[in-house]
């Protein structure tokens, strides 16, 4: 895959990134994505025809927010010892075509340049406020508005990381987050089972956050959640609010505020700003965790090791911040 001769179109070079579940092949013009077969608990890549189900998930769901970018998924066949991507015969694997998007136009870089505005967050918002009143919602996806879902998703991550604790996070801190999200879910109870009556629930993006983001020609929000409805389906504030969060992470706590108060007003959702620091720790505590996955994979090179280690540890704080704020919805 490595191999420039292995793909359709003609290409100088190929690129490759890696997350923990993905392999990425950047060509001059295009990104292939082919899934890693890992089974980590909430996701199932183990098999090929599993990879193929998920690869043709992103691919529909994706479109609905980038269609211009998602192009097809493709097969990868052996032939005589040589690879080719699209090629006849059994496929060994599948791949998502993308178009590939210009890197230094990604939302974080443009933000670690300095360079991100209101303006832009007008725009965000002027792309994000259809989409939400557009996506699907109804019995099927409300349930996942339900305190008790969304206390499991939350519990399901304490679980997880709990033996990250001493490690990426003190149990003092670990205690606080767990603290704040348990109680919170109780005391506001009335809260959440109203948002899920108004139909705040809904079939949202699901991993809002700027690396997923690019400020190109247009506005280009790609790369949702596919393999686990229950991380997508919710409440169109935890998505809103993982930008947010991202947002502060960055540095950027005014156009923070400035991008959640104007989706509020635009989207007619005021009781978004109550559950604001909740959702915001319960992103900023999953992005500790994805990256302290991250930090312990293998196949990660050590500097991107030590990268997502630091990450992870950052992410933990910030949540522990966002529970101390949030503590004033609990009197």
């Amino acid at each position: 895959m490595l191999e420039p001769a292995a793909y359709p179109e003609p290409t100088l070079k190929v690129e490759l990134v890696q997350t923990h579940i993905s392999f990425v092949f950047l060509t001059d013009r295009f990104a292939y994505k082919l899934k890693k077969p890992v089974d980590l608990g909430f996701l199932n890549f183990t098999t090929l025809r599993r990879r193929h189900h998920y690869l043709q998930e992103e691919l529909i769901l994706n479109r609905r927010l980038c269609p211009e970018i998602y192009l097809a998924v493709v097969p990868i066949t052996e032939s005589r010892g040589r690879v080719r991507v699209g090629g006849t015969g059994k496929p060994v694997e599948y791949v998502l075509k993308m178009v590939r998007l210009p890197q230094e136009r990604m939302m974080d870089e443009v933000a670690d340049r300095g360079e991100l505005t209101a303006n832009i967050m007008d725009r965000l918002i002027a792309r994000l406020v259809p989409f939400y009143a557009h996506a699907a919602t109804g019995p099927r996806i409300n349930k996942y508005g339900e305190p008790s879902v969304i206390a499991f998703n939350h519990e399901e991550n304490f679980s997880r990381t709990e033996p990250l604790v001493g490690r990426m996070l003190s149990r003092r801190l670990f205690e606080e987050i767990r603290t704040f999200a348990r109680t919170f879910l109780i005391r506001q109870r009335r809260l959440f089972l109203r948002r899920l009556h108004e139909g705040r629930i809904r079939d949202c993006h699901g991993d809002l956050h700027m690396k997923n983001i690019c400020l190109a020609d247009g506005i280009y929000i790609f790369d949702c959640i596919e393999f686990n409805p229950r991380f997508r389906y919710g409440d169109v504030a935890a998505d809103i609010d993982f930008l947010a969060m991202d947002l502060d992470f960055h540095g950027y706590r005014d156009l923070s505020r400035y991008l959640v108060e104007g989706f509020a007003q635009a989207a007619a959702d005021p009781e978004l700003l109550v559950v604001l620091d909740f959702y915001k720790c319960y992103r900023a505590y999953v992005r500790g965790k994805i990256n302290a996955f991250a930090a312990q994979d293998p196949e990660l090179t050590p500097i991107n090791r030590r990268q997502a280690n630091k990450a992870a540890r950052a992410y933990f704080e910030l949540a522990g911040e966002y529970a101390a704020k949030g503590a004033r919805w609990l009197k």
